[in-house]
C-alpha cells in the first residue's frame, strides 16, 4: 500500500470513528472536546500568540529580503490567474461564509454584550469592538496562511515536491518524510480539513435558513438546514467537476462581484459619513496597537483574561486548523508569482478588504443598536438581516447575502474538495474527479450527520484541539522553508 492510500483510509477511518463518537455519545462527546478546549486555551494561549506575531514579523523581514525575488516556480512561469480573480480566490477560500455570518454580529456583540475592555454601549466600546475585529479578521490571519501557502507553494512549483505538508518537511527530516512520519503529517492535515469545512457547511446552512426564516417565515429546524446541504452539495460536485479554471474560477469571481455589491449598497444607504469616519479612526488605532495587540494576554485580570480565551485565542487556534485547506488552495493557486509579489497580495488585500467590510457592516449595526433597535435580541445568523430591515432596500439586500453565502458555501466546499483530493492522491495538482466527489459527499454527509445530533459545536472543538499539533508542524515548515530558501539564493548567485 502507497504513502496516498494509507493517507486515504487512515484519514477516512478517523472521519468515521469521530462522527461515530458524536453520534452515540453526543453530550460526552461536547463535554470531553469543551474540557480539552478549555485547557489549551488557558494553558497555550501566550503560545498562539506568540506564533501568530513571530510570523507577522517573519512575512515583514522575507517581503523586504532577497528571498522576495523568488518565483513561485520556473523563472519563466508567470500567474495562471489574473490579480482579480486570484485574490477572489482567496477570499473564497479564507474567509467565505464567515465575513457574511460574523460581518454585523461580532462587532455588535463587542459593542453590546461582552465588550473586552470598555463599558457596554460607551462611545469607547464602539471603537473597541471594530478594532477587535479587525485585529481577529485582520493580518495575523493572512500572514499566517501566507507563510504555511507560500511554504506549500515554494516546494511544489519551484523544487516540485509532491503538494503535500509532509514534502515541505523534507528539508529537516529527509525521506523519513515519505514513511510512517509523513503519513501521519499528512492525515492530521486531512482531518483538519474534513471537519474544518463540515463546520463551515453547517453555519452556512444555518445562516442560509436564519436568512429565509426571517424574510419568508421558513422553519427554522435541523431538517431545512440538511436539505440546505443537500442542494449546496448537489451544486459543489457539478462545480468541482467542471474543474479549477470554470468552477471555482467562475464562481470566486462572482462571490467578489455579490460581495462589493453589498458592500457598497450598505456603505451607500448606511449611516455612510459616519462608516467612513469610524473607519478612518479605528483601522489607523488598529494599526497603531498592533504590537501591543499582539501580545496582550492579561494574565493578572481574570475577567479579560476569560473575553480574550473566548474569542482571540479561540480564533488564532480556529484559524492555525483552517491552515492545512486554506493554505493548500492559496498554493495551488499562486504558481508564477513571486515570493514578494505573493505575500503582498495575500496579505494586504484581504486585509484591507475584510475591515472595510467589518467596518461597514459593524458601525451600520451598532449605529442602530445605539439608536434604539435591540438587534442583540436576534440570534447570530439572523443578526444581519435584521438590520436589513432597517435599512431602505433591505429585501433586496438581504436576497444578495443569501446568494453570498450560498456562493461563498459552494466555492468553500468545492475548495475543500480540490484540496483534499490533492492531499489523499500524493499531492497531485490535479486529481481525478471521482476522488473530489467521495470527499465532497464525505464532508456534507459529515456535516449534516453533526446537525442532526447537534454535534457541531463539539466539532468545532475537535479542530481547534486539532490546531495544537498542527502548530508544532508549522513552525517546523517555517524553519525548513528559511533553510530552503538560504539554499536557493546561494545557488541562484552561484548560476549569475
Amino acid at each position: 500500500m502507497n504513502k496516498a492510500t494509507k493517507v486515504f483510509y487512515i484519514a477516512f477511518a478517523l472521519v468515521i470513528l469521530t462522527v461515530g463518537f458524536g453520534v452515540i455519545a453526543p453530550e460526552l462527546f461536547e463535554q470531553g472536546t469543551v474540557t480539552i478546549r478549555n485547557y489549551i486555551n488557558t494553558a497555550f494561549g501566550w503560545y498562539y500568540l506568540t506564533i501568530m506575531a513571530i510570523l507577522l514579523i517573519l512575512v515583514i523581514v522575507i517581503i523586504f529580503s532577497p528571498y522576495g525575488k523568488i518565483r513561485l516556480g520556473r523563472d519563466s512561469d508567470r500567474p495562471e490567474f489574473s490579480t482579480f480573480t486570484w485574490v477572489s480566490m482567496l477570499f473564497s477560500a479564507g474567509m467565505g461564509i464567515g465575513l457574511v455570518f460574523y460581518g454585523a454580529a461580532e462587532p455588535l456583540s463587542h459593542f453590546a454584550i461582552q465588550p473586552a475592555t470598555a463599558e457596554i454601549g460607551s462611545d469607547e466600546a464602539f471603537k473597541e469592538a471594530l478594532q477587535r475585529t479587525y485585529y481577529h479578521w485582520g493580518i495575523h490571519i493572512w500572514t499566517m496562511y501566507g507563510m504555511v501557502a507560500l511554504s506549500l507553494a515554494f516546494f511544489q512549483f519551484r523544487k516540485g515536491e509532491p503538494a503535500l505538508i509532509s514534502s515541505t518537511l523534507k528539508p529537516l527530516f529527509g525521506d523519513r518524510m515519505n514513511g510512517p512520519l509523513g503519513t501521519l503529517v499528512d492525515v492530521l492535515a486531512v482531518f483538519a480539513t474534513v471537519f474544518g469545512v463540515a463546520t463551515s457547511l453547517g453555519f452556512g446552512a444555518a445562516q442560509i435558513n436564519g436568512g429565509i426564516a426571517y424574510l419568508f417565515g421558513a422553519p427554522q429546524e435541523e431538517w431545512v438546514q440538511i436539505v440546505i446541504i443537500a442542494v449546496v452539495t448537489l451544486l459543489f460536485i457539478m462545480s468541482a467537476w467542471s474543474g479549477l479554471n470554470k468552477g471555482i474560477k467562475y464562481l470566486s469571481n462572482t462571490n467578489m462581484v455579490l460581495a462589493i455589491t453589498l458592500l457598497a449598497l450598505v456603505l451607500i444607504l448606511g449611516p455612510t459619513i459616519l462608516i467612513l469616519n469610524i473607519y478612518t479612526e479605528t483601522f489607523g488605532a488598529y494599526i497603531q496597537n498592533l504590537i501591543g495587540l499582539s501580545f496582550q494576554s492579561a494574565p493578572l485580570n481574570t475577567e479579560n483574561r476569560s473575553w480574550l480565551d473566548s474569542w482571540t485565542i479561540f480564533y488564532w487556534a480556529w484559524w492555525i486548523a483552517w491552515a492545512p485547506f486554506v493554505s493548500m488552495f492559496i498554493a495551488r493557486v499562486s504558481k508564477g508569482r513571486t515570493i514578494r509579489e505573493f505575500l503582498i497580495g495575500v496579505v494586504l488585500a484581504p486585509t484591507i478588504f475584510g475591515s472595510f467590510w467589518f467596518g461597514t457592516f459593524g458601525t451600520t449595526a451598532i449605529d442602530m443598536q445605539k439608536s434604539g433597535i435591540d438587534l442583540t435580541a436576534f440570534s447570530t445568523e439572523q443578526t444581519l438581516f435584521a438590520a436589513f430591515s432597517h435599512l431602505p432596500l433591505g429585501m433586496i439586500m438581504s436576497i444578495l447575502a443569501i446568494l453570498l453565502v450560498s456562493t461563498f458555501f459552494i466555492t468553500s466546499a468545492d475548495s475543500a474538495t480540490f484540496v483534499l483530493g490533492m492531499q489523499s492522491t500524493n499531492g497531485s495538482l490535479l486529481p481525478s474527479n471521482q476522488i473530489k466527489i467521495l470527499w465532497g459527499i464525505a464532508q456534507s454527509l459529515v456535516a449534516a450527520i453533526l446537525l442532526s445530533v447537534g454535534g457541531l459545536t463539539a466539532v468545532q472543538n475537535t479542530i481547534i484541539i486539532a490546531a495544537l499539533p498542527f502548530s508544532f508542524i508549522m513552525i517546523l515548515m517555517v524553519i525548513a522553508l528559511f533553510k530552503a530558501l538560504n539554499a536557493e539564493l546561494q545557488l541562484m548567485q552561484r548560476k549569475k
